[in-house]
Parts: structure tokens; C-alpha cells; sequence
């Protein structure tokens, strides 16, 4: 199946807000509005900005209703989800496509928004997993904000240099980028949001998560044969690990090297995506070449 892209941006155009999972506020989003009105943009708010139940953005209906209403919209040329937290999957099933298809658009996020990344590109669409606006003025972030409206806007991808890490597994593959947070494609294995990755590059960060978790969830990823047609893997921030009063004995990116030791593709550590100001924007879909070697490792397309 080839992925379509949307259009790029253009200055002038209307982007919408929304947030399929926890709850925020207008107000918490001012300096992002500013930011969007910045690059020429007209933000509009969706109904789950304001909506509040429980810890979510909304009921599970008003959320659903709000995604519904700008996929469905053509003014609206991209959706931001606004935040993260969990609640996305709770809604996916229940979105139709069918407008979204005749002229897809931009949907932008990380985290929660895994869901929303995997299931887009399941059918066939490109998404970008970068930081959302909650987020877009954390200390050290200004160049994840920027890679952000690269890729919104169309601009070419700037290649991805990282260090040498002793992890590291030398090769290079081509493939089209696929992943996002460990805990959320766990979490869909075996349903319609799954997105193959086969054949291509996959990418992954967590956050606060029990390192015991990690392992459980790599393991369901390798017994489910998921891992086993990769092209290649990128690992990025696995932040705010936890562990048990009797230490589990492995860090995280130990934790995924005895996994991606089984197979025979490149392996890079250190990227810069994930829950840390240095979230780089990617393009889910995007066909990339991943290079590791005694140099470091370079993503570039």
C-alpha cells in the first residue's frame, strides 16, 4: 500500500486544536496560539478544548464528535492534538475516514497520539509525530518546534545525526517510518490502528514506566512477530524509568538490545524523540534511510 500525503501547509490556512485524550484549557494553549498565528496561521478551537470529564478532554462522545467535525472539515488543513495523557484509543474506532480520504490533512502529535499515527498510516495516510503544543515552548525545544513546522509546511527533512552508542548495530536500511510510544503500539497489536512493520523503520520512546513493563511489552512485540520483518530500529527517550524494590537488572535500552539482538537489522540508540525537549518531528510514512556505523547513526531521507 503506498501512503498519501497531505498537502503542506500555507500561510493562510485554518489549523484546529483538538484534544483526543486529557483534558487542558484555552489558556494553557496561549503561547501556542501565538506561535501558529506566528507562521501565518488561523487556529481554531474544537469543542474538546473546553471539555471536561474526569481526566478527559470530554466523554468519550464529545472527543470523538470534536476529531470527527475537523477530519471531516476541508477549511481545516491540519489537526493538533494539544496534549497527551490517555484516551485516544478509547475514541478511534469510531472515526470515519470517509471525508479525510477525499483530501487528507496534517494530524500532528506524540504520545497518546500513537494511536492516532499508527491507525492513519494502517490506511494508508501520513502523520507526523512531533511535540505538541502544550509542549512547544519547553526549554531546550526550539528546535523540535521548528522541525514541527518543517514538516507542516512541507520544507525538506534536515537529516538526524546521533553520537556512537555502544548499543548501536551496525548496517543501513531504507524503509518508511513507523512507531511512537512502546506502551500505546503494545496496546494496539491486534487491531485495526496495527500498522505493519515490515519492511520498514520502526522508532520508539516511553515514559515512566516500570522497566519490567518494558520487557513484557518487547516481548509481546517479538512473540506476535512484529519485530521480525523490521528494516531497522531507531530507540529514543525512554524517560522517568521505574523499578521494583528488587531491581529488575537491566536499563531500558538494555532491555531492547537483548530483543533487537535476535534479529539482523540496524539498531541506533540516543535519537532525539520522545518525551524530552528534543522531540524531533517525524513523519510517519515517510521513506527514510537509517545509517549506523563507528561514526554514530544518520537518519536522512
Amino acid at each position: 500500500m503506498s501512503v498519501q500525503f497531505p498537502a503542506p501547509l500555507q500561510a493562510g490556512q485554518r489549523v484546529a486544536l483538538v484534544s483526543p485524550a486529557r483534558k487542558i484549557s484555552a489558556a494553557e494553549l496561549a503561547p501556542a496560539i501565538a506561535t501558529l498565528k506566528s507562521w501565518g496561521l488561523e487556529v481554531v478551537l474544537g469543542e474538546s478544548i473546553a471539555g471536561d470529564h474526569h481526566q478527559f478532554a470530554g466523554d468519550d462522545d464529545l472527543r470523538r464528535r470534536d476529531f470527527q467535525q475537523q477530519l471531516d472539515d476541508p477549511g481545516i488543513r491540519a489537526i493538533l492534538c494539544a496534549r497527551g495523557g490517555y484516551g485516544t484509543a478509547r475514541i478511534v474506532d469510531g472515526l470515519d475516514l470517509t471525508r479525510f480520504a477525499a483530501q487528507p490533512k496534517w494530524v500532528a502529535g506524540f504520545s497518546d497520539v500513537t494511536v492516532l499515527n499508527s491507525h492513519l498510516l494502517a490506511q494508508g495516510y501520513a502523520s507526523i509525530h512531533g511535540v505538541m503544543p502544550v509542549l512547544f515552548h519547553q526549554t531546550g525545544g526550539e528546535l523540535a518546534l521548528e522541525t514541527l513546522r518543517r514538516a507542516l509546511f512541507g520544507e525538506p527533512f534536515q537529516p538526524i545525526d546521533v553520537a556512537p552508542h555502544p548499543l548501536n548495530w551496525p548496517g543501513t536500511a531504507t524503509g518508511e517510518l513507523v512507531g511512537g510510544n512502546l506502551s500505546l503500539l503494545q496496546t494496539i497489536t491486534g487491531t485495526p490502528s496495527q500498522a505493519s512493520f515490515a519492511g520498514r523503520i520502526l522508532f520508539l520512546e516511553d515514559l515512566d514506566e516500570y522497566l519490567y513493563h518494558i520487557d513484557r511489552m518487547l516481548l509481546h512485540l517479538h512473540r506476535s512477530g512484529q519485530l521480525a520483518g523490521l528494516a531497522g530500529l531507531v530507540v529514543g527517550h525512554f524517560s522517568a524509568m521505574r523499578d521494583n524494590t528488587i531491581p529488575f537488572g537491566s536499563a531500558a535500552w538494555e532491555i531492547i538490545d537483548r530483543f533487537a539482538r535476535r534479529y539482523d537489522f540496524p539498531v541506533a540508540y540516543g535519537f532525539p524523540t520522545g518525551h524530552e525537549a528534543d522531540n524531533l518531528a517525524l513523519v510517519v510514512g515517510q521513506s527514510v534511510t537509517l545509517t549506523v556505523n563507528a561514526d554514530g547513526a544518520r537518519l536522512a531521507t
